[in-house]
């Protein structure tokens, strides 16, 4: 499925000559242990109330979340659709948007927004729970988001209410390529993010992003902690691109 989800992504940008396929390629591995062993959802039911959210805050990586809903069986994701990628009259956009394809949370594409989004999420279903009980309301928000989404400072608000709050059902998977548009992270940040998230109130963890037995490790830990996770998913950008992948060419 994770090489699945990188040929598509090769494929539906070099098509379109316009995209972003580097973090589909990178966090492909990440994103097929969350979809095929733990979130909760039912494709011919989108709209399932419990569904478990997930949110791509790198929006501009939006081919990733196209090929997971293909591949999970999305009937809004057909084949034609992907072949369209960024095309005038098709439901796959550059960035995810609301209600263009069923599957998709929440607009993302400026960089932190989704993070910060995810914060509401995660507090709607703390408030939804404590309402009705959790026997209906049981669900988790998920987010994969990169080096520009933590750089945002929406992300700084946005992470601190959420250790206050100790939103444990909300986990942050960091894709951690160290590569930006411009090069390395390096250029501009040199932020301990690990430390910063800690320093937040957050429970943090640093895993292999293309070991599969590390990532459901760490996954199933982040369902065990008492406050929101982060796990920084050590990868490289354009994973499996013979000449480009770890490097902002791609």
């Amino acid at each position: 499925m994770a090489d699945a989800i990188r040929v598509l992504s090769m494929d539906a940008v070099e098509k379109a000559k316009s995209g972003h396929p580097g973090m589909p390629m990178g966090m492909a591995d990440v994103a097929t242990v969350l979809y095929s062993k733990f979130l909760k959802f039912d494709a011919s039911r989108p709209d399932w109330a419990d569904r478990d959210r997930f949110i791509l805050s790198a929006g501009h990586g939006s081919m990733l979340i196209y090929s997971l809903l293909h591949l999970t069986g999305y009937k809004d994701a057909t084949k034609e659709q992907l072949e369209n990628f960024r095309q005038w009259g098709f439901k796959t956009a550059g960035h995810p948007e609301y209600g263009h394809m069923a599957g998709i949370e929440t607009t993302t594409g400026p960089l932190g927004q989704g993070l910060a989004t995810s914060v509401g999420f995660a507090i709607a279903e703390r408030h939804l729970a404590a309402r009705f009980g959790k026997d209906l309301v049981d669900h988790r928000t998920w987010v994969i988001a990169g080096d520009g989404c933590l750089m945002e400072g929406v992300s700084q608000e946005a992470i601190a209410l959420a250790g206050r709050l100790k939103l444990n059902k909300l986990c942050v998977l960091w894709d951690d390529n160290e590569i930006t548009i411009d090069g390395k992270v390096s250029l501009s940040d040199a932020t301990d993010q690990l430390g910063r998230f800690k320093a937040s109130g957050w429970a943090v963890k640093a895993i292999d992003g293309h070991d599969h037995k590390q990532i459901q490790k760490a996954l199933n830990w982040a369902t065990k902690q008492d406050k929101p996770t982060l796990i920084a998913c050590k990868t490289k950008i354009g994973k499996g691109a013979a000449t480009l992948e770890g490097s902002h060419k791609t």
